[in-house]
């Protein structure tokens, strides 16, 4: 990586030349200025063997940087916008630059791969083992899906799906403060639920209204510390009778962020990334937060 390491509170958004990354900058320049924090716009690359392999592919490097970093001052002229390249495998440069970001951006495709592909596999590798947040910017619902009948726009609001069953803070910490970050944004706890999971939960199998009831009561609970912290973000909480990744996609149609969870370490089979997380990763109407948890 180039000498510049050192810096303060920040996020880092990683960029390939592509119109994909140029959102993700812009998105990322924005929330920097809303955290009051600096942005560090990353840019990795393996050269071809050989001097002119090497020169070439800085020049080529230098040059993504230098349109990223024109992006952000468009979004945001007074940002402190630093930028740096590293000469190392994708992955590994996610694994540096993620242990001291506050968050890590990145877009939703690169510049590889088939146009079919609905998530690149750096937005994907970054979403599975960054050690912060990961915010992969999709494009956002076209037209006046994200209107109300009449017209109108829904309030600024930020998805949080959570599970009842499991312990959600480190997702609803982050939606809180997402939120928070922008005054009049609300938050939005929504847990998607269906009979055959209550079955193996061990709920009541029948009776649809008792299994509401208790999911309802559960984001009760789930969110009442954060409502004392964060008393000036208004709270919505949601229990859907769909299954989870069906009621997230559908809610991040009117969503600014979609939040969902990780494991920070992988299971017996190396997963990290849950079928949920990558269903809303794959199909979100707009950017989607992934927060590592125990």
């Amino acid at each position: 990586m180039s000498e510049i390491n050192a810096q303060g509170p920040h996020l880092t958004v990683a960029v390939d030349g592509s119109d994909h990354a140029l959102r993700a900058v812009a998105w990322a320049a924005a929330e920097a200025v809303a955290r009051d924090s600096g942005l560090r716009i990353v840019h990795a690359w393996l050269p071809m063997p050989g001097p002119e392999g090497h020169a070439t592919g800085l020049a080529e490097g230098r040059a993504v940087l230098d349109a990223a970093e024109e992006r952000a001052r468009e979004v945001a002229p007074e940002l402190e916008v630093r930028s740096a390249y590293a000469a190392d495998l994708v992955g590994t440069m996610i694994a540096e630059e993620s242990s001291d970001a506050e968050l890590f951006v990145v877009g939703s495709r690169g510049r590889g791969g088939f146009r079919s592909l609905l998530l690149g596999s750096t937005s994907l590798a970054a979403a599975s083992v960054a050690r912060c947040p990961v915010v992969v910017v999709r494009p956002p619902a076209e037209g006046d899906k994200a209107l109300r009948p009449d017209g109108s726009a829904p309030p600024r609001e930020v998805v949080a799906g959570i599970d009842v069953r499991d312990e959600a803070d480190a997702v609803l910490g982050f939606a809180f403060a997402a939120a928070a970050a922008h005054p009049g944004t609300r938050v939005r706890v929504l847990h998607g639920w269906t009979m055959g999971a209550s079955a193996i939960a061990g709920g009541p199998v029948f009776d649809e209204v008792a299994v509401e009831d208790a999911v309802t009561r559960a984001l009760s609970e789930a969110v009442a510390g954060w409502t004392e912290k964060y008393p000036q973000v208004p709270v919505v909480r949601t229990a859907v009778h769909d299954a989870p990744a069906a009621a997230l996609v559908d809610a991040s149609e009117r969503a600014q962020l979609t939040v969902v969870g990780r494991r920070s370490a992988g299971t017996s089979m190396g997963l990290r990334l849950g079928m949920v997380a990558h269903a809303v990763l794959l199909h979100a109407y707009g950017p989607v937060a992934v927060v590592p948890h125990d």
